[in-house]
């Protein structure tokens, strides 16, 4: 079967990115440092650009840098350039060509109420429409972040205190977000109303942090706490005598938690704990139930690496057919590397994956993966794998079809071009990979590997609309046809 697929597809086009991570610490002498660090650790949330706000006590301090963590913050230097006890950062990935360094967080402003930079993880589905409002009452955005609406909502909000202030801009925004803030004496913290997107409290030598992940406690060798509820808003100040106290406000009407069910299919690092969950177990528990659901005569189970190991090592256990690592990933190959030329692109997917040949001949072989959204790297991988000589390949993959686009922090194609769409049946899907069969893990089964117990659909346990079409929230931006060209860039910009 002979597919035209362009070097995009391949390599770029056809994954799901998380947009962002954010860590933030009060009153630690070493605080740059240990942000760097923990930024380092939500490395994958985002590769695009990195940035870290620190405060001294008399000034503000911002170093804000295209690429990796690690290609700027591992520089002395950097680092010196970022002194205080107190500091927030910020991983970004974006879609559409706007990462731009004015876009790159944490955005710093002076207000009345004295400096304060913001970061946040998730999208706001009414951003363009407030962006929309305060444009037309005067204001000048110099982003196309919609974090900056939430700087103008702060500078305009009439409460008296920068911790009211902002809990009063956060509270006309909607959508899935974690957000940090940071005054010089506060570090504040805020969690969208049902907890899409994650956020986790920590403490390392007595002193609050506040990160994306728990992966990025374990790194610095912090302590976790407790997740910060959906709706909550923990605001953290540092006294004159320099105690620290923790003030938590609830929302006055509280809702059900729906965490992003793709938090743990595909975003989380696998050591994290999400929700009081283990993402590795989760993820292990997809491949032992996708076992039981759709079981095969195969004589090897074959990991599409990274994110599909831990659903494959699960379903090789529940099945009894042999787990081997028929693919090896080469970690190296970054975007900058890349360049579209007709020479590179007949590499295909080859530059990211190769096939263990010795593993794969003559053998029955089941892919697991851990999701597909258009396919046209399971096209690739198909034919990498009948290459290597394989007698069938057969693919699971450990999570639902994805229907439905995503509005909360998720770059996900636009609905017509998701695999799920553009084929009328199962059979015409897996003629189009090429593949000897292929099967998805249903909803229940899902839910029932992260929650123990299949789907409410009365009152949902988890955000699942790609799957579902059950969007948790108004999409106010979407509904608005004027919104319409804008709102991919904007999406993107975590």
């Amino acid at each position: 079967m002979n597919h035209s697929l362009s070097f995009e597809d391949d390599i770029d086009g056809d994954t799901l990115h998380e947009e962002c991570g954010v860590f933030g610490i009060l009153g630690h002498p070493d605080a740059a440092t240990l942000t760097a660090l923990g930024l380092h650790a939500l490395q994958h949330r985002g590769q695009e650009a990195a940035g870290i706000v620190s405060f001294d006590g008399q000034r503000f301090h911002s170093e804000r840098r295209m690429g990796l963590v690690g290609d700027h913050y591992t520089d002395p230097a950097t680092l010196a350039r970022l002194p205080g006890d107190r500091s927030i950062g910020h991983v970004r990935y974006s879609t559409t060509g706007e990462t731009i360094l004015r876009n790159v967080q944490p955005l710093f402003a002076e207000l009345e109420v004295g400096g304060i930079a913001i970061a946040h993880n998730g999208n706001f589905t009414n951003g363009l429409t407030m962006r929309r409002q305060l444009i037309a009452d005067g204001a000048i955005c110099q982003s196309t972040s919609d974090t900056e609406v939430v700087l103008h909502l702060i500078a305009r909000s009439k409460q008296a205190s920068s911790s009211d202030r902002f809990i009063d801009a956060i509270r006309q925004m909607e959508g899935g977000y974690s957000m940090l803030a940071m005054t010089r004496t506060k570090l504040i913290a805020a969690r969208d109303p049902i907890g899409i997107r994650p956020l986790v409290m920590g403490e390392l030598d007595g002193k609050p942090i506040f990160c994306s992940e728990t992966c990025a406690l374990d790194i610095i060798g912090a302590k976790y706490v407790r997740d910060v509820e959906n709706g909550e808003v923990i605001i953290c100040e540092i006294q004159p005598d320099g105690s620290i106290t923790i003030d938590a406000r609830k929302p006055e009407v509280s809702q059900p938690e729906r965490l992003c069910l793709f938090e743990y299919v595909y975003f989380a690092r696998p050591d994290s704990v999400v929700g009081g969950r283990n993402v590795y177990v989760a993820r292990k528990n997809m491949g032992i139930n996708l076992a039981k659901e759709a079981p095969v005569a195969a004589d090897v189970v074959v990991p599409v690496p990274d994110g599909g190991t831990p659903a494959a090592i699960g379903f090789a256990q529940a099945s009894g057919i042999p787990f081997e690592l028929g693919i090896i990933r080469n970690h190296y190959v970054g975007r900058t590397f890349i360049e579209p030329t007709q020479q590179i692109r007949a590499f295909g997917v080859k530059l990211k994956h190769s096939a263990n040949r010795e593993i794969i001949a003559g053998k029955r072989v089941v892919l697991v993966d851990d999701s597909i959204v258009r396919g046209t790297t399971s096209v690739k991988i198909v034919q990498m794998i009948r290459e290597a000589g394989a007698s069938e390949v057969h693919i699971r993959v450990a999570s639902p079809m994805i229907f439905h686009p995503d509005f909360y922090g998720i770059d996900t194609p636009d609905a017509d071009k998701l695999l799920a769409n553009q084929y009328s049946s199962l059979k015409a899907m897996c003629d189009f990979i090429g593949a000897d069969s292929l099967e998805f893990l249903s909803i229940d089964g899902l839910y029932r590997a992260v929650g123990g117990e299949p789907r409410n659909n009365a009152q949902p346990q988890f955000t699942d609309h790609y799957f579902t079409g059950d969007y948790p929230t108004r999409l106010l931006d979407k509904e608005s046809t004027s919104n319409v060209r804008k709102l991919s860039v904007l999406a993107s910009n975590g």
